[in-house]
């Protein structure tokens, strides 16, 4: 019969029909598989159990998180030879079941079978979250976020590095420092939103307080920022007082729909309307053009999917859904331009900003693998292993052009239909 490898290998083989896209090493030290792809390792059956019990992407995940499955080497080869098998084909695989009339196919799941051993489904890892139907009312956006961020504010100072910004760099070229890349992010939002020496700015989602930070320091700007999570509220103060910049800069726990001191000069929503959803986000645009002043700004930036033949049965990537973002949700851009000029704004620029989003996530997969021992003890080892393959399999997401990210500059137009922006707004180069 062979080692384990030998029976694993092929019997996925006859399940994806084709040859597996990488070499496999299995719990009994046994390899098989294409010479020279990249091995992954599977520790244990209850691997081969969590990939019948739930095909596809989930049980991938679930197994990688449970720490049943891992790459040999760098986790990036891994995740590009899969990923023929996992995104080309969708959702695919658990239609697969019901092709079991096809002999092939039929005898790589039986063969499965017998490697799983104990027929039962394992419980999925603790990490997982599964919170049902995106209601986005206040009570589940502030679970959904506790669940992302609170995570503690030292891990995400190992992975995001003393820029503290989670959201995507703006590189120059490939040799920038992360800490370098991120502060012109921050510089060009300030930039695009013309902010000036005493304008009452709104960070909308402001995390550790970085813009909020730069818009003060550097533009001389009052900045309110608002964030559900109660860690990085506490952290955000800290630093504005090391900053000593408390009287220009005010961080609030509250949740957006709840700012009511406006007029603002400006808005920036950094990485934040992912979390606002579908059914919402006309609410969100609305809620926000009303806390401008006429001629004020928003900068709303905002990672992207792709248009679906059926936009209705679009649903998050499970694996996202389950473990880093519960309750998120992406649009393609043309469905966000559109309702933000449903709620009066007049959109003035479009930016895709989407490789630089692969560089930014490159380097937090770097950070986070150099610092893995204390990563695993300030989270735990299913935590660390969440981040690690979020991260990396969202860089090839972006790469691939799955995702996107684009940064749009909106403008509450007076009625005399004075933008207040350049005529030449930007310049092209390259």
């Amino acid at each position: 019969m062979g080692g384990a490898a030998v029976r694993l290998a092929g019997a996925l083989g006859m399940v994806v029909g084709g040859e597996v896209p990488v070499r496999v090493r299995a719990w009994d030290g046994s390899e098989a598989g294409p010479e020279g792809a990249p091995v992954m390792v599977v520790r244990n059956r209850r691997a081969v159990r969590r990939l019948l019990f739930k095909p596809g992407e989930l049980g991938l995940a679930r197994a990688w998180v449970a720490g049943d499955l891992e790459a040999e080497g760098e986790i990036y080869p891994v995740l590009e030879a899969v990923a023929g098998v996992v995104w080309e084909r969708g959702e695919e695989a658990p239609s697969l079941w019901r092709s079991l009339r096809r002999d092939e196919f039929r005898r790589g799941v039986l063969g499965l079978v017998r490697l799983a051993g104990v027929p039962l489904p394992p419980a999925p890892p603790v990490e997982e979250n599964r919170s049902g139907r995106h209601r986005h009312t206040r009570r589940t956006d502030r679970q959904a976020i506790s669940h992302h961020y609170d995570v503690g504010n030292d891990f995400y100072s190992l992975v995001l590095g003393p820029s503290l910004v989670y959201s995507c760099a703006y590189w120059g070229d490939e040799e920038e420092t992360l800490e370098a890349a991120q502060r012109d992010k921050l510089d060009l939002v300030c930039r695009k939103l013309g902010i000036g020496e005493g304008q009452r700015v709104l960070d909308v989602g402001c995390g550790w307080g970085s813009f909020a930070i730069h818009a003060a320091r550097e533009y001389g700007a009052q900045v309110v920022g608002v964030t559900l999570s109660q860690e990085q509220a506490a952290l955000a103060r800290k630093r504005v007082a090391d900053a000593g910049l408390t009287g220009l800069v005010e961080i609030r726990v509250q949740d957006y729909r709840d700012v009511d001191d406006g007029p603002y000069d400006a808005i920036s929503s950094i990485g934040m309307a992912e979390h606002v959803g579908a059914e919402r986000y006309l609410e969100y645009a609305r809620r926000l053009y009303g806390l401008l002043a006429p001629g004020g700004r928003l900068l709303n930036h905002q990672i992207a999917r792709r248009p679906q033949d059926d936009e209705a049965g679009y649903h998050l990537d499970s694996f996202i859904d389950a473990y880093v973002f519960p309750d998120g949700e992406l649009a393609p851009i043309g469905t966000t331009v559109t309702q933000l000029e449903r709620a009066g704004f007049e959109v003035r620029d479009v930016e895709s900003i989407r490789e630089h989003y692969a560089l930014t996530l490159r380097r937090w997969v770097t950070n986070l693998e150099s610092g893995w021992q204390r990563a695993v003890t300030l989270v735990s080892p299913g935590r660390a292993r969440v981040w690690q393959l979020y991260m990396a399999a969202s860089a090839l997401a972006f790469e691939r052009n799955r995702i996107g990210v684009n940064q749009v500059l909106a403008v509450r137009t007076p009625d005399s239909g004075a933008s207040g922006l350049p005529l030449r707004s930007r310049v092209w180069s390259g």
